[in-house]
């Protein structure tokens, strides 16, 4: 199976993984400009569980969140980069989402065991609600590296 997935797609083998007793990790993110940051956070997620689903932001969104200049490649292109990562076992191709019900329907349908994060997440408020709404947990794999962002990358570049 082609490691990039439609949401429709990841249902139903976060369902079949689950019958399983497969312990689903679940990250979400740009993945822009692929870094160090991102690397050590992939692996660390992964060291949580069994497979590794990865949330991919569409263009729509990333440029209403970073703004116009981004993102620098388009979610077709940073699926593939992340696909060829080991630690990754799934990329969901996410359409525009714009509403905290839109990500809690989404989750809903994938079901993780563990929601994977890093410590200071800007996001990690609505991370814990939507795990107390599954039943699941948020857990920070890391610190965020120093140093290490695409936004960060973006100015030194003036990009």
């Amino acid at each position: 199976m082609n490691k990039i997935l439609t949401i429709e797609q990841a249902e139903r083998l976060s369902k079949k993984l689950r019958s399983e007793g497969k312990k689903i990790v679940l990250v979400g993110g740009c993945f822009d400009i692929l870094h160090p940051g991102h690397v050590l956070f992939l692996e660390k997620a992964k060291q949580q569980g069994d497979v590794l689903f990865v949330m991919l932001e569409s263009d729509q969104t990333i440029q209403l969140t970073k703004g116009n200049k981004r993102p620098i490649h388009p979610q077709k292109d940073r699926a593939l980069v992340l696909s060829t990562l080991n630690m990754v076992d799934y990329i969901i191709l996410l359409p525009s989402l714009n509403k905290d019900r839109d990500y809690d329907n989404l989750l809903f349908k994938i079901k993780p065991t563990i929601i994977a994060t890093t410590k200071g997440d800007p996001k990690r408020y609505h991370k814990e609600r939507q795990a107390k709404l599954m039943g699941t947990t948020v857990i920070d794999v890391m610190e965020r590296v120093k140093d290490a962002s695409t936004s960060q990358l973006t100015k030194l570049l003036s990009i």
